[in-house]
């Protein structure tokens, strides 16, 4: 009984500071829109900006090409012979490997 005395008087003097911890336990981890989801959000949300601007990247670097195919007819020949490997019947091939 002694102890059950000890704490509730406890909890009454501290009331306040008690509320205060259980509401930012309660909005930092347990709700819906606690902290911890609105930091996964906004991680998620700079990978997919990222990605977005990687993809704008390579659009224009695509409607560029596609520009160049459309106005000079040696550009097919160019993209041909280096993306794809192409060539003439009397021409070899050699590919070099610029890792190393």
């Amino acid at each position: 009984m002694r102890k059950l005395l000890t704490i509730w008087n406890f909890i009454c003097y501290h009331k306040y500071m008690i509320t205060v911890a259980v509401f930012i336990v309660f909005v930092g981890f347990l709700d819906n829109n606690s902290i911890m989801r609105r930091v996964k959000y906004v991680r998620q949300i700079n990978y997919m900006e990222n990605e977005i601007d990687k993809y704008k990247i390579d659009y224009n670097k695509s409607t560029e090409t596609l520009n160049e195919i459309e106005s000079n007819p040696d550009a097919i020949e160019k993209i041909a012979r280096e993306k794809y490997f192409m060539k003439k019947p009397n021409e070899d091939i050699y590919v070099f490997d610029d890792k190393k």
